[in-house]
């Protein structure tokens, strides 16, 4: 039995979603013996984001071979390694999964600067910085300066230039392999309340439940489609917390047998609903990636998203709305005209490519990043 101590240290806040999914994309690649994971609940963000540096701290041996430190930008670890010096000599990578530079808030005034801050000083402590996107890595960088200005009496300079460099693209690895790889349900046992005629289209939005991901546009459009007289079902899934956005309120009442599935959905139904899926809707004004999006879309359905944030970088122009408006013409178009929008969907994925979005393909370019070769 070997005694050698693991060299690759994770570390992740919030050990849930996307970042719990992207931790373990990587650890199914690695030997028990070479990693230890120090994670905590993937909730209270906030908290997370202001203390998890001092909880991992105490957790973490200070007897160890630990050669890389991987974490997400959940943690700032320039904390870390002000009260842990012995990580310092780690190569220390940091992932973005998204960034609060821009993230939307409600009210400026009130925006917490410290979280932002946190970030800043974490890729100026790492090594390597990674980003899931484009789009997330150029309205981080881009809002390096303008936010370290909102400080009224002293002005910090050049500190994009140090964090540059450290920056790259490296996609979130999505486990394409786990789902059917039949983008229509054939041999796929379904349940009674999701098979739809072939004349009415099945509409999905699959995102958590928070003003970020815009719920009030999407009631906004249906209610609208519904006034139209409109031939559709619709699926509202994704996480919810324990405040359900206003807009979904009466949503229920409003729709009717309209709305087939309303809440978080285990991961089988998830599955089994994508597969009856037409079309899969954003509405998001904050997104750097759409990992539900990209899900939804290899079970068969076509992606409608707004024409900025990250969509631009993912999918083609025929595929994004401008405005409010368009997405119900859209909508109503094609709820309309279920026959011509099938043999349009089945262009659509003539020419569409998941592989640059696949764990197959991304996961051993982060290990090639922690120094490990499979």
């Amino acid at each position: 039995m070997s005694s050698a101590k693991p060299q690759i240290l994770i570390i992740e806040p919030f050990y849930g979603g996307s970042h719990k999914q992207l931790i373990d994309a990587l650890v199914e690649c690695l030997n028990l013996t070479d990693y230890e994971l120090f994670s905590l609940p993937a909730n209270k963000w906030h908290w997370r984001a202001r203390t998890s540096a001092l909880c991992v701290s105490q957790l973490i041996p200070t007897d160890h071979n630990y050669k890389v430190l991987f974490t997400s930008s959940v943690l700032c670890l320039a904390e870390l390694i002000g009260v842990r010096p012995d990580l310092v000599t780690c190569r220390k990578i940091v992932y973005f999964h998204e960034n609060q530079l821009v993230y939307p808030v409600r009210e400026v005034k009130k925006r917490d600067c410290q979280y932002g801050l946190n970030e800043i000083l974490s890729c100026l402590a790492a090594d390597i910085v990674l980003f899931n996107s484009n789009f997330n890595r150029t309205s981080f960088l881009d809002n390096v300066q303008p936010f370290l200005n909102i400080q009224p009496d002293f002005k910090l300079k050049h500190i994009r230039e140090k964090i540059e460099n450290k920056c790259e693209v490296l996609y979130f690895p999505i486990k394409f392999h786990a789902f059917p790889n039949r983008r229509r349900v054939l041999d796929v046992e379904v349940d009674e309340d999701v098979k739809l005629e072939e004349d009415c289209l099945h509409l999905i939005w699959p995102h958590r439940w928070e003003h970020d991901k815009n719920p009030s546009l999407l009631v906004a459009v249906l209610l609208e489609l519904n006034k139209r007289q409109v031939n559709f079902k619709v699926t509202i899934c994704g996480e919810r917390f324990q405040e359900v956005p206003q807009a979904f309120e009466e949503i229920q009442e409003k729709l009717g047998t309209k709305l087939i599935n309303y809440g978080y959905l285990s991961r089988e139904k998830y599955i089994k609903t994508l597969l009856t899926g037409d079309i899969v809707i954003s509405t998001a004004s904050h997104e750097f990636y759409g990992v539900s999006m990209l899900e939804a879309t290899y079970c068969g359905c076509y992606p409608i998203a707004p024409n900025k944030l990250v969509y631009p970088e993912i999918y083609p122009k025929v595929n994004l709305y401008n405005t409010p408006n368009s997405l119900i013409k859209i909508l109503y178009n094609w709820c309309c005209h279920p026959g011509p929008f099938r043999r349009h969907r089945d262009n659509f994925f003539e020419s569409f490519t998941f592989d640059k979005y696949s764990s197959k393909q991304l996961v051993p370019r982060y290990l090639d990043k922690m120094g490990i070769k499979i």
